[in-house]
């Protein structure tokens, strides 16, 4: 036995290679070789006076640890220490059959190392440090024979006493003196020598001192460390190891998934559980949550690859959902702490202190980034350590790669790996402290809210505090789980409202709204944090589920609350909710009185922000109401007040009502003859809400913004927002307006000539809109189809889809929208197979009368237009040449619209 372990001195010698090499064709049980061990040991005296020679490592073998001097029979004169040549290295590990993902960090390390001599990789367990370390030695083969490598795995020892005699037996160095340290300095200090200490995270002051002593005395000597927390010695150059990196998106293809090492090593790795398939773009996805789950960690997704042969994909990504990743079993061959994730952390767990276990336990009640403050406020109590020990000990986590950094801008947040969170968690469960500091997690995040005191609306900064969601998410869905507790989670729900209305979190915002509120029935809250909540489920409501009475009753309970107490701002927010509403719904008139008692709140208050709110409010409402000279006048009174007190970004039920204000701009413009202006404006306007981080910016920028360019007859740009509005919505769910871009597709169509698809999109597109109740866009989309049909020749349909829509349009007193379906209804008289032309002209007239009222020259040309071409025809072309005439000198530009250039066509022909 003692030759067996002596021949092999400084590795680990397995139990069953002692069978092999000692009781070859003997039946001996493993109790017989733990017999003749302990023999062994009293034999040479193991354990007396602090002498170590045989070290157990549990569930590997044994090592023999002592240093050795050899001696032939017939020995020559010894060569002085520090001549000898020969090195007797420890067993460095294969290099990994494919290096996935580290090939040009490996590269850069490798000439690091060559440079500074000293480099230490860190990182958490199964992260894949001793992977690079061995392909590090692979690649400097040429550098370093293999007689002067040195591989010394410190996970087979447990006692820092025996790091110096352990590099000495891995080295090979003979030596006979007291102090193994110097006789290794000695040995090493003429030779040129690659060094790696592998696994050094229990042992780092011992080893720290040896690699300091031997970089400082032995510059021939090139150290290559791993550890889970660096050595922190002069000389040391620490390089980070990130995890694997995984997909972005959330739904990649085959080909953009398998870009990225994470999903590389996985698919490699499953090949040995026995799948041959390629990965398709159906599990594409699958697979790339499951490599965001094990967070790039390189031995989960190695144990979690190894069951895709018996459990398939889809299976894994099961089995991960219900947390078993923990107890995955890997490679039998391979060292025990590294079979499981469970068994790695618990190698990581039992090496802390008792105050950095519980501590660590602790902050597991964190869902993804936690700041200094609130691990202090969490992991703390009258008991416990105090908010300067929890900052220390969340250093020392963090040295110990158990905790990451993650800067964000001006502050520092902190996370634990999911894997290592889980694992904490189970330690809390079992402590018996879990409701005890969720109650502490929920109670710090109402409280931190309420300080922050998030206002409806204001986005702008929204994204700096977007790091809490998780911990949010969390504290609300424990809050409400616990009778007890639900007091904290309507005050949590209140105060966090905004954050999820300005991450677009609608239907989350919606969920927690109505939870809260059905608590607060039953509660004595205060008027105003139920305010807070009906304002979120109102907008939330309003663009997940549409226009439904619950949108309306919200309103309408916010708005009785905030008047009896008095607070304007509140009531501003509302009515301009209740503007939105029933704008979107078709009433028009009733959203001009809710902009009008704005107004009269604003100039209650007199803040100019309110004012300028006020402004903007009623000029989208006069717009839509009919009034285009009344709308531009609001549009830039607004402006004017927000020149002097600096650009305002205001929010409100989802939308920038700066945009909304410049869009009623545009459209005003268009209609009282500015289209030049007005298509520059909103295409300013889709451009600059494109870059907005609310989905619904674009959306309703689009969705009013293209019909200015179809007006103009810009079918080129008309197409290429319409379909980026038709992604945005879909992507988002954004119902209303997806509805909304599927009429601007359908009439686009027509324009192009492709009547067919035009109509089968608009038919569909107006059930959406009926579906919805965005009645505001229905008599457009009604317009347009009733045209469709007559471009096809259905001359029944089309007069009974325009009859309808002009009826609907004046019982709703929709004026906006009667010049366009009048002039339409004129010209599907005139297409019909037997034209009745008294009735065309007399619609082309009464568009022409209502448009005037309007102010919107602009319809006043498109029907001047047919009408005159009628006039001309029927041989009364003084008639035509007098009305275009006036309509079209009435334009202040003379360009940007195909309706223009038809004008001007025509008139110089009558000349």
């Amino acid at each position: 036995m003692l030759i067996a372990l002596i021949d092999r001195a400084g590795e680990i010698v397995s139990r069953h290679e002692l069978l092999e090499l000692v009781w070859r064709n003997v039946v001996v049980d493993e109790a017989g070789v733990r017999v003749h061990m302990a023999s062994l040991r009293r034999a040479l005296g193991d354990g007396r006076d602090g002498a170590r020679y045989i070290v157990n490592v549990a569930g590997r073998g044994y090592s023999f640890v002592a240093p050795i001097i050899r001696s032939d029979p017939d020995p020559p004169p010894p060569a002085p220490a520090a001549s000898r040549t020969h090195l007797s290295t420890g067993r460095v590990p294969p290099p990994p059959r494919s290096l996935i993902g580290r090939e040009a960090l490996v590269s850069s390390l490798s000439e690091l190392l060559l440079a500074r001599r000293f480099i230490s990789i860190v990182g958490p367990g199964g992260i894949g440090k001793t992977t690079v370390a061995a392909a590090i030695v692979q690649r400097l083969r040429t550098e370093f024979d293999d007689e002067n490598v040195v591989f010394v795995d410190f996970g087979a020892v447990s006692e820092g006493t025996l790091v110096p005699g352990t590099v000495v037996s891995a080295a090979g160095c003979m030596i006979g003196g007291a102090d193994p340290v110097a006789e290794l300095l000695t040995f090493v200090a003429d030779k040129r020598l690659l060094i790696v200490f592998d696994s050094c995270e229990h042992l780092v002051d011992p080893t720290s001192l040896l690699a300091g002593e031997l970089f400082q005395r032995a510059p021939g000597v090139h150290l290559l460390v791993t550890s889970r927390e660096s050595l922190r010695v002069e000389g040391e150059t620490v390089h980070l190891l990130s995890p694997l990196a995984y997909p972005a998106d959330e739904f990649p293809t085959a080909s953009e998934a398998l870009a990225t090492p994470a999903v590389q090593l996985f698919m490699d790795r499953a090949v040995f559980s026995g799948v041959h398939e390629e990965l398709t773009d159906i599990d594409a996805p699958v697979v790339s949550e499951i490599c965001r789950r094990t967070e790039g960690i390189a031995l989960a997704i190695e144990l979690a690859a190894s069951r895709v042969g018996t459990y398939g994909i889809r299976g894994v990504a099961s089995l991960l959902a219900s947390n078993v990743e923990l107890r995955l079993v890997g490679r039998r061959n391979v060292v025990p702490r590294h079979r499981t994730l469970e068994a790695m952390l618990d190698w990581s767990f039992i090496l802390l202190a008792e105050n950095e276990q519980r501590i660590l336990c602790r902050l597991s009640v964190f869902a993804g980034f936690f700041t200094m403050e609130a691990a202090c406020a969490v992991a703390s109590d009258e008991k416990g350590p105090d908010h300067g020990e929890v900052a220390t000990i969340l250093g020392n986590l963090v040295d110990k790669s158990l905790i990451r950094v993650h800067p964000s801008g001006e502050a520092i947040y902190y996370r634990l790996l999911d894997t290592t969170r889980a694992y904490a968690v189970s330690k809390l469960t079992h402590a018996g402290e879990s409701d005890t500091i969720a109650e502490r997690h929920a109670r710090y995040f109402a409280t931190l809210f309420k300080v922050i005191a998030l206002e409806p609306g204001a986005y702008i900064d929204i994204g700096r505090h977007a790091l809490h969601l998780g911990n949010v998410r969390k504290a609300l869905e424990w809050s409400f789980s616990h009778a007890e507790s639900r007091a904290i989670g309507v005050e949590l729900a209140a105060e966090a409202a905004p954050l999820f209305l300005g991450l677009w979190l609608l239907a989350e915002c919606q969920h927690w709204s109505h939870l809260a509120l059905g608590v607060t029935e039953s509660t004595s809250e205060t008027a105003e944090r139920e305010v807070r909540l009906l304002e979120a489920l109102a907008v939330s409501s309003m663009h997940t589920s549409g226009n439904t009475q619950e949108v309306r009753d919200a309103i309408e309970r916010g708005l009785n609350l905030s008047e009896a107490d008095g607070n304007g701002l509140p009531q501003l927010r509302l009515l301009a909710g209740l503007n939105l509403f029933l704008t979107r719904l078709g009433d028009f008139e009733g959203g001009l009185a809710a902009a009008r008692r704005c107004g009269a709140i604003a100039g209650r208050s007199g803040t100019p922000s309110d004012r300028v709110i006020a402004e903007w409010m009623l000029a989208a409402a006069h717009h839509v109401a009919g009034n285009q000279g009344a709308a531009v006048d609001h549009c830039e009174r607004g402006f004017k007040l927000e020149a002097d007190i600096g650009r305002l970004e205001i929010n409100l039920f989802g939308y920038d009502h700066h945009l909304r204000a410049e869009l009623a701009l545009a459209r005003s413009l268009w209609l009282r003859g500015s289209p030049e202006t007005a298509c520059r404006l909103v295409l300013e306007a889709m451009n600059e809400a494109a870059r907005s981080s609310l989905p619904g910016d674009y959306s309703m920028a689009a969705a009013h913004g293209v019909p200015v360019l179809l007006w103009s007859g810009n079918t080129e740009e008309s197409a290429d927002h319409i379909e980026r509005l038709i992604a945005q919505t879909e992507k988002h769910s954004l119902k209303s307006h997806a509805a909304a871009a599927w009429a601007l597709k359908g009439e686009l169509l027509l324009m192009l000539g492709e009547s067919l698809a035009g109509v089968e999109t608009l038919r569909e597109a107006l059930r959406m809109l009926y579906r919805e109740k965005f009645h505001m866009v229905v008599p457009g989309a009604a317009r347009a189809l009733a045209d469709g049909f007559a471009q096809r020749g259905q001359y029944h349909e089309a007069q009974t889809m325009i009859h309808d829509a002009t009826s609907s349009a004046e019982r709703m007193g929709q004026k906006f929208w009667l010049p366009d379906l009048y002039r339409t209804q004129g010209e599907i008289n005139l297409k019909a197979p037997s034209p009745d032309i008294e009735a065309a002209e007399q619609a082309f007239r009464v568009s022409i009368k209502l448009a005037g009222e309007q102010g919107a020259i602009g319809w006043e040309l498109k029907a001047a237009i047919p009408l005159a071409r009628l006039l001309i025809v029927r041989e009364r072309a003084a008639d035509a040449s007098a009305l275009l005439t006036q309509i079209y000198e009435a334009h202040s530009e003379k360009g940007g619209t195909t309706d223009i250039e038809e004008a001007k066509s025509i008139l110089g022909s009558l000349r």
